[in-house]
């Protein structure tokens, strides 16, 4: 798992005992620190894929518990499927956060710039979360901003890893969501059933969580090989049978 899962921070001051665990020691723990906020009200949470190209986060696998996560944490897009456990700091603010709530959620989106009064402006840590992950966490009525502290986690997911075939002719572009595991995806591979054994074609992100590659694969079985920011690597071999088109999504027997 990449460094900054581990990096050293400073202790959070005066935390208090949340559900029997201790959190004081933060550092030891991977706790950090940063802000939440959540998207407007009459918002469909499954429509919040934006940045990172889910079209649908429902279909996708995620659920509501969703947030766009600012520019520190959205890495260009690579943290895109990566999961957060968010917990509201009740000793900050006793007053909006419910004493030891947390949520996990999935980032699914961005949050700009000069957003949300400039919170997801580098090098803030924020968290534009869906309303129903945001009130896991904090009392209804605030619509403003709650001091968090957060960490990676471990994706838990339903069901295989998701291929979305998008593109045309030798342009292809696949969406690759439902990722369990670290959830972020450090870089993919893709082989055609007609291409020599052992030869795997390395795809390149084109944004969020879609990646390319410039070969005509049509009426070829597709095997894909993934690795995770982690570093846990897995393959995918037939996944997509030779029959497939473009706009569909198939999904894998096996997961991280």
């Amino acid at each position: 798992m990449e460094a900054c899962f581990f990096k050293k921070v400073k202790e959070l001051e005066s935390l208090s005992v949340l559900e029997g665990i201790i959190l004081t020691n933060v550092e030891a723990d991977g706790w950090l620190s940063g802000h939440a906020t959540f998207y407007g009200t009459n918002q469909d949470p499954a429509t919040l894929g934006g940045a990172c190209g889910y079209d649908n986060t429902i279909h996708s696998g995620f659920g509501v518990n969703t947030a766009a996560v600012s520019s520190t944490l959205f890495r260009g897009g690579e943290a895109c499927g990566a999961c957060f456990q968010v917990m509201c700091n009740y000793n900050t603010d006793p007053k909006w956060c419910l004493r030891g709530r947390s949520v996990t959620v999935s980032a699914t989106n961005f949050c700009p710039p000069n957003n949300n009064g400039g919170w997801c402006n580098f090098p803030h840590q924020h968290f534009d979360m869906s309303m129903p992950a945001f009130l896991r966490i904090a009392r209804q009525g605030n619509e403003g901003i709650v001091p968090v502290i957060y960490r990676r986690v471990s994706c838990k997911r339903r069901g295989g890893v998701r291929f979305t075939l998008k593109g045309q002719s030798s342009f292809n572009m696949v969406m690759i969501s439902n990722v369990g595991g670290s959830g972020d995806v450090k870089a993919a591979w893709i082989r055609g059933s007609r291409m020599r054994r052992g030869t795997w074609l390395a795809m390149h992100r084109n944004w969020g969580a879609n990646w390319q590659s410039s070969v005509d694969l049509r009426n070829q079985r597709l095997s894909f090989k993934l690795t995770l920011v982690d570093g846990r690597a897995l393959v995918f071999s037939n996944v997509v049978p030779s029959t497939w088109g473009f706009g569909q999504t198939f999904s894998s027997r096996n997961q991280f």
